[in-house]
C-alpha cells in the first residue's frame, strides 16, 4: 500500500539537487516552516475528520517530525538518527501521483520515507520530493539560488539510482539500505528504544509535574466552578498548553460567570472551532478570542432545544430500521458539529420515509448503526455496528442488514468481552510496571491494545517505573514526558 521511497547513501540532498547547493544558504527555523506549508496543508489531520486512522497516524508523524526539526536547529549537533515517517497525503492542487501510489477513492494516498538529512533545506527539499509537492516556492528564500537548477531538480526522479548488491561488493562503497535497515532494525526494539530514550522522558516528566498539578487544579476549581461533567481536549497539546487554555477559560468565567453557567452538566473540549459537537459537548475553538466564546455560551439554550430535536430524529429513524440504535462514536467517525450531524440524520430519515422498507418492529433491537456521507455501501464494522451511508440504496440497506445482523450481535458480544479483558490487563500493567498512567490512542483497537498489554506483562521493564505510557501507532517521547510506543513493538531483531 505504501510508497517506499529508497534512500540515497545518508540521504544527502546534494546528490539529488547537485547544482543547487552550492549556491543555496540556510534555512532559519520560520522559513522552513514557511517552506513546508503546501506539505501541512497536504497531510494536516484537521482535513482527515473522516478517517480517524489516518488523522491519528498523521498526527503522530507530525509530532516526530516537529522533534525532529527542533533538533537540527540545535547548536552543536553532529548527527540525528535515521527517522522513518508516514503520512497520508491529500490530493491538492500542488500534488501529483506521478511515481507514486496511485490515490485512493477516499482522495489520499500513503508515503513512507526515512530522514537523516544534514540541515533544515535539505530536510524541506526530502519532504516535499517525497510527497510529489512543488519546491518552486523555495527559490524566494533562497535568492542566490539559480533559476535553471531550480528547474533542473524539479525534473530529477522521485526515486535515487538503484544499485545491484554486487556494486557496493565490487567498489567497497557501503550499501546504505543495509546501513539504514541495522539502525532500523536497533531503533524498532522495545528494550533498547527505552534504554536510549528512558532518561530523556524521565527528564520531561520530571520537569511537566509542577504544570501536571497545576492543570488538575485549575480543570477541578472550574469543573466546580461551572458545573461541568467534564473538560477535555481534542488534541494532543502539551501540558503547558492546555493549562493556558484554562487560564483564559478562568478569565473568561471572572468576567461573565452567569452566561458560563449555562453550560451546567456539559463537558468542554478544546479543539480548533466553536460550536456544540454531535454528542452535546461544547467545543471551544483554541483560536477564537473571548467574544466568540462567549457568544457561543449564550447560544447554548437553542443548541440545547437542537439537541432534543436531534434525539427525536435518531428515535424516528430507529423505529422505521427496527429497533437499531442509532450511535455516533467520536473515535471512529469525523468530529461534526451538531448542525451538521442533525442534516445528515435529516437526509436519512426522509429517504427512510419515502422508501418505507419493510421492518419488523423492534427485530433489530440491540443493533447499532452509525451514518456515513463518504461511503456508499453498507458493511458491518468488526466492533458490531453496521456503517450505513446516508445516500445507500434502500432495499440494498435492508437486504445487508437482515444477513448481517446475527453477526453484528456476535461481534457486538466479542467487543463486551475484549472490553473485560482489555481493562482487566491494563490495571494488571500498570500496577506490575508501576505506571502513572497507561492509556491508548483513539485509533488503538480494544484487540490491539490487549495484544501489546499481553506482551508487555511478559517483560521486564524497569524504565517504565512511574512513567506515563501511550500505547500508539510509533515510538516518540512527548514533550511532556510521556512514552509512545507501538502496539505491535518488537523485542529482539525487528521482523521486516
Amino acid at each position: 500500500m505504501f510508497c517506499h521511497l529508497r534512500p540515497m547513501r545518508r540521504l544527502c540532498l546534494e546528490k539529488i539537487f547537485p547544482h543547487w547547493f552550492p549556491y543555496s544558504r540556510a534555512l532559519s527555523g520560520a522559513e522552513a516552516v514557511n517552506a513546508l506549508r503546501p506539505f501541512y496543508f497536504a497531510v494536516h489531520p484537521d482535513f482527515f475528520g473522516q478517517h480517524p486512522v489516518e488523522r491519528e497516524i498523521n498526527e503522530n508523524s507530525l509530532k516526530r517530525l516537529s522533534v525532529y526539526l527542533e533538533n537540527l536547529q540545535k547548536p552543536g549537533f553532529k548527527s540525528l538518527k535515521p527517522i522513518q515517517l508516514t503520512f497520508y497525503v491529500r490530493e491538492t492542487d500542488q500534488s501529483s501521483s506521478d511515481g507514486q501510489e496511485p490515490f485512493s477513492t477516499s482522495g489520499f494516498r500513503a508515503v513512507k520515507f526515512t530522514l537523516h538529512t544534514r540541515d533544515l533545506l535539505s530536510t524541506v527539499l526530502y519532504i516535499l520530493n517525497s510527497c510529489s509537492l512543488s519546491i518552486e516556492h523555495i527559490q524566494s528564500l533562497n535568492t542566490n539560488v539559480h533559476t535553471q537548477p531550480l528547474k533542473e531538480a524539479k525534473r530529477m526522479p522521485d526515486r535515487p539510482i538503484k544499485w545491484d548488491k554486487s556494486y557496493y561488493s565490487f567498489t567497497g562503497f557501503k550499501d546504505p539500505d543495509e546501513d539504514l535497515e541495522q539502525v532500523s532494525r536497533m531503533e524498532t526494539t522495545l528494550t533498547s528504544w527505552l534504554d536510549n530514550n528512558g532518561k530523556s522522558a524521565v527528564k520531561k516528566l520530571k520537569n511537566s509535574l509542577p504544570l501536571r498539578k497545576e492543570l488538575d487544579r485549575l480543570k477541578d476549581e472550574l469543573s466546580h466552578q461551572l458545573q461541568l461533567s467534564d473538560i477535555r481536549w481534542q488534541r494532543s497539546w502539551g501540558v503547558a498548553h492546555r493549562c493556558s487554555q484554562l487560564h483564559s477559560l478562568s478569565r473568561l468565567a471572572q468576567q461573565n460567570l452567569e452566561t458560563l453557567k449555562k453550560a451546567k452538566g456539559c463537558t468542554i473540549i478544546f479543539t480548533d472551532r466553536s460550536g456544540m459537537s454531535a454528542v452535546g459537548h461544547v467545543m471551544l475553538g483554541t483560536m477564537d478570542v473571548h467574544h466568540h466564546w462567549t457568544k457561543l455560551f449564550e447560544r447554548l439554550p437553542s443548541y440545547f432545544d437542537l439537541q432534543r430535536r436531534l434525539m427525536i430524529l435518531e428515535d424516528q429513524i430507529s423505529y422505521l430500521l427496527g429497533g437499531i440504535q442509532v450511535v455516533y462514536i467520536e473515535e471512529l467517525q469525523p468530529v461534526l458539529t451538531l448542525e451538521e450531524y442533525y442534516s445528515l440524520l435529516d437526509v436519512f430519515y426522509n429517504r427512510l420515509l419515502k422508501s418505507r422498507i419493510p421492518f419488523h418492529p423492534r427485530s433489530l433491537r440491540g443493533l447499532q448503526m452509525i451514518l456515513n456521507s463518504d461511503r456508499y455501501a453498507p458493511s458491518l464494522h468488526e466492533l458490531g455496528h453496521f456503517n450505513i451511508p446516508t445516500l445507500c440504496d434502500p432495499a440494498n440497506l435492508q437486504w445487508f442488514i437482515l444477513t448481517k445482523a446475527q453477526q453484528a450481535r456476535e461481534n457486538m458480544k466479542r467487543k463486551e468481552e475484549l472490553k473485560v479483558i482489555e481493562n482487566e490487563l491494563i490495571q494488571a500493567s500498570t500496577k506490575k510496571f508501576s505506571l502513572e498512567k497507561l492509556y491508548k490512542e483513539p485509533s488503538i483497537s480494544s484487540t490491539q491494545m490487549v495484544d501489546c498489554c499481553k506482551r508487555l506483562l511478559e517483560q521486564s521493564l524497569p524504565y517504565l517505573h512511574g512513567m506515563h505510557l501511550c500505547i500508539s501507532h510509533f515510538y516518540s517521547v512527548m514533550q511532556d514526558g510521556d512514552l509512545c510506543i507501538p502496539w505491535n513493538w518488537k523485542n529482539g531483531e525487528a521482523i521486516k
